[in-house]
C-alpha cells in the first residue's frame, strides 16, 4: 500500500485511495484547469476540497505542499522513477500530467514548444489580467472611487482576448485539430469572465465569434462537463 505520511497535507485530508494521484483544489478557473486535464486523461485520482473561502489553502498542511497558498496542487504516488511527487502551479501540473501520459500535447517538438508558449500565455497574461478585473468589476474593486485601475485591467484583457480571437481564426482549437492543454489552461478563465465577472460587454466578448465558438465547444466536452464541479463545491 503507498505511503503518503512523508506529506503532512494527508494528514488533513486522507486519501481513501493513495494510489491514485491525489488532487487537492477548488473548483476556480485555476483549479478546473486540473481537473479538465485529469477527465481527459482518464489517469485515475482522488480529489480533496480545500475551501479557499475558508482559508484553508493558508493551512500549515497545504502551505507543506505549496508554500504559496494557492490551489491547486497534486501529490502523485507513481512520480518520476516511481516516487512519490508533490507539485503545484497550474501551468506546471498540466504540463506534468500531459508528459506522463503522453496526452494533451503534441508529441512533435516545435509543436510541443507551440503548444507550450500559449499555456505560458494564459499563466502570464490571461490569468492575471482577468483575475484582476473580475475584482475591480465585481468584487471589492468597485468601492474605489479612481476607476484607472478597472480601465486598465478592461484593455488588457480586451487585448489579450483579441490575440486569441485571432489565433482561433481557422482553427478548431489553439492547435489546430489538437485538443491540447493549451486550451484547458483558458476555457475555465474565458469561461469565469463571461459567468461570473458578467464581464462580458466590459470586454467585447460578444463581438468574438471565434473565441465564443471555441469556449461553447471547450465546455461541451464531456470531460469539462465534470470537471467544472471537482471538488464539488460546498
Amino acid at each position: 500500500m503507498t505511503d503518503l505520511s512523508a506529506f503532512p497535507i494527508a494528514s488533513r485530508w486522507p486519501a481513501q485511495h493513495p494510489d491514485r494521484l491525489q488532487l487537492y483544489s477548488f473548483p476556480t478557473p485555476n483549479g478546473v484547469k486540473v481537473s479538465f486535464a485529469l477527465e481527459e486523461i482518464g489517469l485515475p485520482y482522488e480529489a480533496h476540497l480545500v475551501n479557499i473561502g475558508k482559508d484553508e489553502s493558508w493551512t500549515p498542511e497545504f502551505l507543506s505542499l505549496n508554500p504559496n497558498g494557492k490551489i491547486p496542487a497534486i501529490v502523485d504516488p507513481d512520480g518520476p522513477g516511481g516516487k512519490p511527487l508533490g507539485l503545484f502551479e497550474s501551468g506546471a501540473i498540466l504540463l506534468y500530467l500531459a508528459e506522463k501520459t503522453g496526452k494533451l500535447l503534441p508529441a512533435d517538438p516545435a509543436r510541443r514548444y507551440e503548444t507550450v508558449q500559449w499555456v505560458f500565455f494564459q499563466m502570464g497574461g490571461i490569468g492575471p489580467m482577468f483575475g484582476q478585473l473580475g475584482f475591480f468589476h465585481k468584487f471589492a474593486g468597485k468601492e474605489i472611487a479612481d476607476k484607472r485601475p478597472l480601465e486598465r485591467y478592461a484593455n488588457e484583457s480586451k487585448r489579450l482576448l483579441g490575440v486569441l480571437e485571432t489565433r482561433l481564426n481557422g482553427r478548431q482549437w489553439i492547435m489546430d485539430d489538437d485538443y491540447t492543454i493549451a486550451d484547458i489552461s483558458m476555457l475555465g478563465w474565458v469561461r469565469t469572465l463571461k459567468v461570473f465577472y458578467e464581464a462580458s460587454q466590459l470586454v467585447g466578448l460578444d463581438s468574438l465569434p471565434n473565441v465564443n465558438r471555441w469556449l461553447d465547444k471547450g465546455l461541451e466536452r464531456p470531460a469539462s462537463q465534470r470537471g467544472l464541479n471537482i471538488p464539488p463545491r460546498p
